[in-house]
């Protein structure tokens, strides 16, 4: 499946660290919105006037308390199907 096969109501993740270019309101251009992997959910799906071609979707990620936060504008390429598993590792001392 791809990102723009989604629907209203679809569960998507973060890509990578979603920044303010200056679009929202009450914020600064280049403050961090959305930090790379967190989960959302598709609101709306439209396009921008001067690309109809382009989908852009408009999704509410979760906080770390898993709040839905503020719409955010996300083109396709924002966007990923799975969550990336990250490897932890972990070091032990034993005495």
């Amino acid at each position: 499946m791809r990102i723009e096969d989604l629907d209203i109501g679809d569960v998507v993740y973060a890509a990578h660290a979603i920044t303010d270019d200056g679009s929202m309101p009450h914020g600064m251009a280049g403050d961090v919105l959305v930090e790379a992997g967190a989960r959302g959910v598709i609101t709306m799906i439209g396009h921008v006037e001067e690309q109809p071609e382009r989908s852009v979707f408009i999704v509410r990620f979760e906080d770390k308390e898993l709040n839905l936060g503020s719409p955010i504008g996300c083109w396709p390429e924002d966007l990923r199907l799975e969550r990336r598993h990250e490897t932890v590792r972990i070091e032990l001392e034993f005495s």
